[in-house]
């Protein structure tokens, strides 16, 4: 797979792999050998760019994800970067499908975090370290502090932010200058692209999550579609309603007839419109699927014009739509 730049010096597969849904949101945990199979056909097929979280999990295995990629990847080490998290954990007393998070980024809940991510990762450094969210009661100066002092002791080679606005971008990257901001990102979700200019004044690269706007952009699913209730969140997100797919006609129309003329597939196009937008996005879909992961890597061989995405920019400037899931609630 082809290569991308993060920040100065960051390199990663041009498709990254997020694998949250492995352990997490996208109905029951599927099984565990299956997954590490899974990850081990992800290092062959070319991808060197893992994303996880230490909250990704369930109430039984609450790091599940983490100890599931140190033990998949740990042979793999030297040819791979992980990103993992640090800031949040789900509220498990909740009753909702989509849990709230607590935010907690104290600095000395900071340095227990990434001891405890290191050692379910099996590594000695983490390639890439996220504030999850930011903490209202914790200056993101001080969090900065706290990655500057880590980078020193070679626990972690670089950090993000993920979800942050460009003010708190700009401060952070004063401290400690920041390598990537992982952000929603997809035909549906282009609020965060106020934040380019920013991104190439300062050099930051920009890890997009849920690039196919967790699967609707694939067209694969339709108002018949049946989620697991309450371990898989699609079953309440806006853009699965039965109501919404009429929404959203035009736009799975616009994917599919690109996807015509390029010879590629639906979900190739929502992340090749991005790949070919800017030098430095880079895509994390997720997926439980051998077949969906030679498709996503597929995505950077393709190649659209600027004019072609200028074209698609204007259609969806102009595109009736759903909303989309926007995301989990943050409490104290």
């Amino acid at each position: 797979m082809k290569q991308r730049i993060l920040g100065k010096d960051l390199k990663v597969s041009s498709v990254g792999l997020g694998c949250m849904g492995m352990s997490h949101a996208y109905g029951t945990p599927p099984d565990k050998k299956a997954m590490t199979k899974l990850l081990e056909q992800a290092v062959e097929v070319g991808y060197t760019f893992f994303d996880t979280a230490e909250c990704y999990g369930m109430p039984e295995s609450p790091h599940h994800n983490e100890e599931l990629l140190g033990e998949a990847l740990h042979s793999f080490r030297q040819k791979i970067v992980i990103g993992t998290k640090f800031g949040i954990c789900f509220d498990y007393s909740s009753k909702e499908t989509n849990l709230p998070v607590i935010a907690d980024s104290r600095p000395e809940t900071i340095r227990k975090a990434v001891d405890g991510s290191l050692k379910r990762l099996k590594t000695d450094y983490i390639d890439i370290y996220y504030q999850h969210r930011q903490d209202p009661d914790v200056p993101v100066e001080e969090v900065a502090g706290v990655m500057l002092e880590l980078i020193k002791k070679g626990k972690i080679l670089h950090w993000g932010l993920s979800e942050a606005p460009e003010e708190t971008i700009r401060r952070a990257h004063k401290i400690c200058p920041l390598t990537a901001v992982q952000n929603r990102y997809s035909m549906m979700a282009r609020w965060h692209e106020s934040l380019f200019p920013c991104l190439e004044e300062l050099g930051i690269g920009y890890v997009a999550f849920s690039p196919t706007a967790n699967g609707l952009l694939t067209a694969q699913y339709n108002q018949n579609t049946k989620f697991e209730s309450v371990v898989d969140y699609r079953s309440i997100m806006p853009q699965f309603k039965a109501d919404s797919f009429e929404k959203n006609k035009k736009l799975i129309d616009l994917v599919q007839s690109t996807a015509k003329e390029k010879n590629a597939t639906p979900a190739q196009i929502a992340m090749a419109w991005m790949l070919c937008k800017k030098p430095y996005i880079v895509p994390i879909p997720g997926t439980r699927k051998y077949e969906r992961l030679i498709e996503n890597a597929g995505a950077s061989e393709i190649e659209l014009t600027s004019e072609e995405v200028t074209a698609i920019d204007n259609a969806l400037n102009d595109m009736q739509m759903s909303e989309v899931y926007g995301g989990t609630k943050v409490i104290k």
